[in-house]
């Protein structure tokens, strides 16, 4: 007769028992007849192998959609035995009886469900089908990493101390899941949009879907472990892989161990695994704090170097929308209201304001600042949803581009907002000098409350939210009276922060006057250029500035350059310090600096009084040492040897200040003298006057004997390691005090973690006077910035003034053309003259590819750069201050249509006082 196959194939490395349906009770012995025991459905997941059960009945087409997806947690259905079919005899249902023991039970890799009565010796099988009977209630889930078996009974997850308690199997693989997966599956659980690096010893592993998309991002091995895909990277190279997927865009987590092994053996739980937390997420603008900022000698410099650079700017921007269709129910037009934060740096900006269909204000703010990430409600319009689509796909790489962070739209109604407003500012211990008042943010627009409330949620979720706290770092962001006007299109057009071609700083305004030494500098002249200045007292401070340091023979500017060139980004080190997200060896980095820069720059005190004019260089170069003097308390107090290295239990010099860490080391102390005390003893012991202590691959008080002598060792002392000459031995009152003095020192560092947090918590008193310093470092780096521009060839310093509406320039040339060309080529000078009471508007025509937009573009930028307060390239320019410069969607367009365009020329939204151009 021929053997009917197994309804259910075994999982990988199964020692499950397969019973033949030929075994069938007899009819009259008193057994019931046995019926085939169902296996779990197999788990869909994405490039997994095929393994559903193989079986000679037709089985029934599966049902699309929900109905499909329930079924993947419902249970098998179990088939009547057919009385036709041998049974089993008593001899030998007695045999499987035996050989079912508990030992087999504990090994198999399946769970069987509707156990029959005839094998009574499976009652924990029967017991856990009834209870764990897998339902879509408690078991279902559509997670492609198995989580269906984790909610609904989250106390199986924890660590069992029954090592011999029944456990869930793997839906695909028929196998148990191990203590680490089940770890990893009840954290997934809780973020399941984050790729998770879990520490495991001296590497970091990904499992199931995070490990393929790893796999397939950072180009490394991947494989089947137990009932997952797993890969794996060194644990000293975590900050370059975080790096690399968090630039993909994806969301990233670290998950570490929390446990120590001394404090772990010494608790109720020593025979578990290690506990495991997620310690921190990263995406593209909240990527702060230690795994991701190492400040170490690493070999490989020059990846690490690509890896690090940081873009100069990180602004999360989080957009509220709110379309009013009282008046028309198909109207677009909506108030929005913004918030953006750049959490490295502290900067806060927000706005309220009323935008069309065709979004352009909304637009031009995202150009203006160039987030790297943006937080939407679930209910964005239409409009609103395609402009995002345009900007993000308009970067040609995924570094690039920007990430999308979509959050539920009950997060951003207002009633849920003003309540979380409320309790987030209301807390006493968050109100401190220059923090934001409860009644001050009350006074926002409703808009801007809730996407405030939105941006604090977000935060939360990385730690991150104390920056919000603080008062000074709020600022609006479309001041009509502070800075130029530029809309979107105007920045795109003129080119302001990247070309038109690749999309590149190259070929820029920007790239034409960024000529600074920081990344804070580099920040500080990107605000410039995108926001330049209508008061006319404030750009001719920064234009005598820049005079003085292009003409004056003063040794104080170059010393202040060459100490600008040395500095690490102290802004963003400065912001992970008050986020408390630092380590000791950056801590130690940028403090150091700033002290270094306090002394430097009281150097040059006497010689800034006498030889420098410019008002502004005076202020900044005076105020900088002052608001840095408290650095020097916090730089006393720490070891350098211990900060470079991270121990922090050697951190601090003086422990008056820190009398828990004291006390603790007091203990240990105590428990080293007791050991060597015990050293006397062990002499007597051996006869050995010279006998002493050894340590070995990290154990410590070895007494090591001759094997020769082996016989004067008493049977109690426990062998350690031994070679071919001696034996290495440890003491029974050894063995108990090292097991205590091991848990000493693990408490000590947990009570110098705990002092080292409330260390940061003291620095960060000072965040608000260091960041002015900094700030005003930046100034300084920018204006020497603008000094290198000056001194090209052919530069002028422009006459600005605000006594009438003017632009006259003599001879001026493009600054990006003048300075992409080669020196053999040369750029034909034009002149210009446009006053307000004279030559108001001109109209240029020509051929095609003649030049006509490269002329336009020339008087703007020119226009732009001295109101920036830089050197133009021309013979002599007269500016009056200009407050919009606006451009057509046209205007790179390399075809002639002046009949088209004069009919634009006459739009209702030109300005009364204005000069302009009209290109045909």
């Amino acid at each position: 007769m021929r053997r009917l196959k197994q309804g259910s194939r075994q999982g990988r490395g199964s020692s499950q028992p397969m019973i033949s349906k030929f075994f069938r009770p007899k009819e009259g012995d008193g057994s019931q007849p046995c019926t085939s025991s169902a296996f779990f459905p197999k788990h869909s997941r994405c490039n997994s192998r095929d393994d559903s059960p193989h079986s000679e009945e037709p089985t029934k087409k599966r049902a699309k959609s929900g109905e499909g997806n329930e079924s993947i947690a419902s249970t098998s259905t179990v088939r009547a035995a057919d009385p036709n079919k041998p049974l089993i005899s008593s001899q030998t249902l007695h045999k499987l009886k035996e050989f079912c023991s508990e030992t087999g039970q504990s090994n198999s890799n399946a769970v069987f469900e509707n156990i029959p009565e005839c094998l009574q010796p499976w009652s924990s099988f029967k017991d856990f089908a009834g209870k764990q009977e897998i339902t879509p209630e408690n078991g279902g889930s559509h997670s492609s990493f198995g989580l269906e078996n984790v909610k609904g009974r989250s106390s199986s997850l924890k660590n069992s101390e029954n090592p011999g308690e029944m456990k869930m199997p793997c839906r695909r693989t028929k196998s148990i899941y191990t203590p680490l997966e089940e770890q990893y599956m009840e954290i997934k659980s809780h973020h399941t949009d984050a790729i998770l690096c879990v520490e495991c010893g001296y590497k970091y592993r990904f499992f199931g879907e995070d490990a393929e998309i790893a796999s397939r991002e950072l180009n490394i091995y991947c494989h089947m472990d137990h009932n997952f895909m797993t890969a794996s990277i060194p644990a000293h190279r975590l900050f370059v892989h975080v790096r690399r997927l968090v630039a993909k865009g994806y969301k990233v987590g670290v998950v570490k161990q929390t446990e120590t092994a001394a404090l772990k053996a010494a608790g109720e739980s020593k025979s578990s695994l290690f506990t495991r937390q997620l310690t921190a997420l990263y995406t593209k603008s909240t990527l702060i704090g230690e795994d991701v900022s190492p400040l170490i000698n690493i070999d490989d410099s020059l990846e690490v170097e690509c890896i690090m650079a940081d873009v100069p700017s990180s602004y999360l921007l989080c957009i509220f929308e709110n379309i009013d269709r009282t008046k028309n129910k198909k109207s677009a037009d909506a108030v929005f209201g913004l918030v953006a934060v750049q959490p490295s740096t502290g900067e806060v900006m927000y706005d309220r304001f009323h935008d069309t269909k065709s979004r352009t204000e909304l637009e031009t703010r995202i150009l203006r600042l160039q987030p790297v990430e943006i937080l939407l409600p679930s209910d964005i319009s239409d409009c609103t949803e395609r402009l995002i689509s345009s900007l993000t796909s308009a970067s040609l790489r995924d570094d690039d581009r920007i990430r999308i962070e979509r959050m539920d739209k009950s997060h951003f109604e207002y009633s849920q907002a003003f309540q979380l407003i409320s309790e987030f500012y209301g807390q006493e211990q968050h109100i401190s000098a220059g923090s934001q008042k409860l009644t001050e943010i009350l006074t926002f627009d409703k808009s801007v409350i809730c996407s405030l409330a939105a941006t604090i949620k977000y935060l939360k979720e990385f730690h991150l939210e104390k920056i919000l706290y603080n008062s000074s770092n709020f600022t609006q962001m479309s001041s009509k009276n502070e800075c130029l006007r530029m809309n979107g299109t105007t920045l795109k057009n003129l080119e302001i922060l990247q070309n038109q071609t690749d999309l590149k700083t190259k070929g820029s305004l920007i790239w034409v006057l960024d000529h600074t030494r920081t990344c804070f500098g580099r920040r500080k002249i990107k605000q410039w250029v995108t926001q330049p200045l209508v008061n006319t007292r404030e750009i001719n401070a920064r234009l005598e500035a820049v005079s003085e340091v292009l003409l004056s023979d003063s040794s104080v500017f170059t010393q202040v350059r060459s100490h600008l060139s040395k500095l690490p980004d102290l802004e963003r080190g400065v912001c992970s310090i008050y986020h408390k997200k630092c380590s000791t060896q950056e801590f130690f980095l940028i403090v150091s600096t700033l002290c270094n820069i306090s002394n430097n720059m009281e150097a040059l005190i006497p010689a800034i009084k006498s030889q420098v004019k410019s008002p502004l260089l005076q202020t900044i170069f005076a105020e900088i040492p002052q608001m840095l003097e408290p650095m020097h308390k916090f730089l006393n107090v720490l070891n350098e040897s211990a900060a470079r290295t991270g121990n922090k239990t050697e951190l601090f010099k003086d422990l008056t200040d820190f009398p828990k860490i004291s006390a603790r080391k007091l203990e240990i102390q105590e428990m080293l003298l007791k050991l060597e005390a015990h050293l006397g003893d062990i002499r007597k012991i051996l006869k050995n006057p010279a006998a002493s202590y050894t340590s070995v691959y990290g154990q410590e008080f070895l007494i090591e004997v001759k094997n020769s002598l082996g016989s004067v060792v008493p049977p109690d002392w426990i062998t350690v390691s031994s070679t071919k000459a001696v034996s290495r031995f440890h003491s029974p009152f050894i063995v108990e005090n090292y097991r205590h003095l091991n848990q000493l020192r693990e408490k000590l560092v947990l009570d110098c973690n705990t002092e080292w947090l409330h260390f940061l918590d003291k620095f960060g008193e000072n965040y608000h006077s260091v960041c002015k310093s900094i700030n005003h470092l930046a100034t300084a780096d920018c204006i020497f910035s603008l000094a290198e521009v000056a001194k090209q060839d052919g530069y002028c310093r422009p006459a600005v003034h605000d006594s009438g509406s003017e632009i006259i320039i003599k001879n001026g040339r493009h600054p990006v053309i003048d300075l992409l060309l080669e020196e053999q080529s040369q750029f034909v000078p034009n002149s210009t003259s446009l006053m307000a009471d004279k030559e108001r508007v001109m109209i240029i025509t020509g051929p095609n590819m003649g030049g006509k937009s490269s002329y336009i573009k020339q008087v703007a930028l020119i226009t732009i750069m001295a109101q920036i307060g830089s050197y133009v390239p021309a013979e002599a320019v007269t500016v009056g201050i200009v407050d919009g410069i606006f451009t057509s969607p046209g205007l790179s367009s390399d075809r002639s249509n002046i009949n088209k365009k004069k009919k634009q020329s006459f739009h209702p939204r030109l300005f009364t006082k204005c000069v302009g151009f009209f290109l045909a």
